[in-house]
């Protein structure tokens, strides 16, 4: 299985996003990029041989996402994987985890509502909410020590404002990588009842956990099932984005009934892409064994950053995520804006790594994404230093 993980695949002329596109994200073409987050492994046998079965079909017509293979996938991997009883007629089809959460805040909030979110975060949260109308209310995270915390005292004053109508969660956090433990999200959850606030979460990254850490599905700590809503994917797990489609859990009928309306009806979704949904099917129903590995090879990746930091360049600082497959490097030690680190890591080492100022983050991080064989991995790292080292001598 290693050796699947270690195998470089030739990404560029497949109008991939990542290596086709860099020359969009950091304005060079020749460059090596750690930035958006998909991975460069195969998926697994199991969905790539299930494709080439329907491809031999050859008959593409309209598909409907509402059956019973696709739900009990569904309702089956998170009892399996996450110990959580999800019901099937909770389960309805969305184009992207992204327009869940604009379609929810939508249905949920009105213009000029809040939205609570915690900082940094995914830079599509910003933009959703301003899209939406809708007024964006920070609540920064606590960084000591390079692990973050929720600021509880902050979080309530934030949510007590009657203007909160949603809190926006990302569990896992991305980018910071931290699980929200038991506690955290029950605490959550008391504190959003208490102010009548419902609970959005991004849960896109809940299958690449590391260690002792667990997942806890907001939907297995709430009181009341009708004020939170779970939008997630397999796409992070089994690194299938371009095939698309994604999920929203909704147990409150009334919001579920008006969300199909709108997607249906409004915006014309009632047919989801075929290769996406047997790619869920298959990887929930026969990779879970792939996950195990991925989640150990993406720890070691983690560890050979964290190594490689510590003895190279001693002045990022870097601690192994509790999950997701984004390295959050500490760079505020070098004593340099993010645009002069941009340009040096851009202009000189030749690499690609996201800047924190894109998630809200005006301290020095950099976000980079370690979902790729080692060999791309050590490279990336070397041009990092050699980065570094240039900026630090000039």
């Amino acid at each position: 299985m290693k050796k699947q993980f270690d195998k470089v695949v030739e990404r560029r002329g497949t109008y991939c996003t990542q290596w086709d596109y860099i020359e969009d994200r950091f304005g060079e073409k020749n460059i090596l990029p750690f930035s958006i987050s998909d991975m460069d492994f195969q998926t697994p046998v199991a969905i790539r041989n299930r494709i080439k079965e329907w491809t031999d079909h050859g008959v593409f017509g309209y598909t409907r996402w509402n059956n019973s293979d696709y739900k009990n996938a569904i309702v089956t991997w998170y009892k399996k994987r996450h110990d959580a009883d999800i019901v099937s007629e909770w389960i309805i089809y969305s184009p992207s985890v992204i327009y869940s959460i604009s379609q929810l805040i939508a249905l949920l909030t009105r213009k000029n509502d809040a939205i609570v979110m915690q900082t940094p975060a995914y830079d599509a949260f910003f933009k959703t909410i301003k899209q939406s109308e809708r007024k964006l209310i920070k609540n920064p995270l606590l960084y000591e020590d390079g692990y973050y915390k929720i600021d509880w005292i902050d979080l309530e004053k934030k949510l007590a404002k009657s203007e909160s109508k949603v809190f926006l969660l990302c569990n896992p956090h991305n980018p910071t990588g931290r699980v929200w433990r038991r506690e955290e999200i029950i605490k959550i959850v008391k504190l959003c009842d208490c102010y009548g606030v419902k609970v959005i979460s991004d849960d896109i990254h809940m299958d690449i956990i590391y260690r002792e850490n667990k997942y806890i599905p907001i939907i297995n700590v709430a009181s009341e099932l009708n004020n939170v809503f779970i939008c997630t994917s397999g796409s992070k797990t089994f690194n299938t984005p371009s095939l698309g489609g994604s999920y929203v859990i909704i147990p409150d009928h009334k919001v579920r009934s008006k969300y199909l309306s709108l997607m249906k009806d409004r915006d014309g979704l009632g047919s989801a892409p075929i290769f996406g949904m047997v790619a869920l099917i298959e990887g929930y129903n026969y990779a879970e064994y792939w996950v195990d590995e991925l989640r150990k090879y993406l720890y070691q990746n983690m560890e050979i950053v964290y190594d490689y930091l510590k003895k190279e360049l001693p002045l990022l600082h870097f601690s192994i995520p509790e999950s997701t497959y984004l390295a959050w490097i500490d760079a505020s030690k070098l004593n340099a804006s993010n645009k002069k680190i941009q340009d040096y890591l851009v202009h000189v080492g030749k690499v690609g790594i996201m800047s924190g100022e894109v998630y809200g983050e005006t301290e020095k991080f950099l976000r980079m994404n370690i979902g790729c064989p080692k060999e791309k991995l050590y490279d990336g790292l070397e041009k990092l230093k050699f980065s570094v080292n240039h900026m630090l001598n000039a």
